[in-house]
């Protein structure tokens, strides 16, 4: 079973993606808020899978939630959803700590089959999004000192490389004859050396240091 929380501030929208959710076999909606400042006041309370966020809600933002709730559960996987589509807000958000970014336009089939992509360690977005997420990877430049030495081990090589060529979690343990948890615990790594939150910068940076 998938536990899905959603913030969206639009009450038809929240609902029907309630409904959506409750409705498809394997997946649960947890709850569903009109703010971040509601989720991160029950989050001790509740253990998401996939979190759906707006980014623009009244109050807190969703790109300023992400990192609120990333500081409460590190290990969640936020989808954005929503109708901004410049570059700035996906930068912002891809670098907060979002595992995926969808359009408000997806259909039902498809934000179903991307809570379970995220869920699987997957970075689901909209392929106008993942055109735009290839230019800023290829316009951005490194936080880290470009003469500073960095080293992944051969095995965060291996599950960055697996990543990078689309593999999912559940499929690299596999593989690797090692659970997901182990996974997750060397993709935490990889973001620590790295100092980064995202697939998509793990694999920018590694690959501009020659580490992939």
């Amino acid at each position: 079973m998938i536990k899905v929380i959603i913030v969206e501030d639009i009450k038809t929208i929240r609902e029907g993606l309630s409904a959506l959710i409750d409705g498809t076999s394997g997946f649960n909606c947890l709850s569903s808020y009109d703010s971040c400042e509601k989720l991160l006041e029950e989050i001790p309370m509740k253990t998401p899978d996939v979190i759906l966020l707006d980014i623009q809600l009244k109050g807190m933002s969703g790109i300023e939630g992400i990192k609120h709730i990333k500081e409460k559960l590190p290990d969640v996987n936020i989808i954005m959803l929503t109708v901004h589509e410049d570059n700035k807000n996906i930068f912002e958000a891809i670098m907060a700590g979002a595992s995926g970014y969808l359009l408000k336009t997806t259909t039902p089939a498809q934000i179903i089959e991307s809570i379970k992509d995220a869920h699987n360690g997957g970075s689901p977005m909209n392929p106008s999004i993942a055109k735009k997420v290839l230019e800023i990877m290829r316009s951005s430049v490194p936080k880290k000192n470009e003469d500073e030495d960095l080293e992944l081990s051969e095995r965060e090589k291996d599950i960055l490389t697996r990543i990078s060529n689309g593999m999912v979690y559940k499929k690299i343990a596999d593989d690797l004859f090692i659970s997901v948890h182990t996974v997750r615990y060397h993709i935490r790594n990889i973001y620590s050396k790295l100092q980064v939150n995202t697939h998509v910068s793990a694999i920018s940076i590694a690959r501009k240091k020659g580490l992939l």
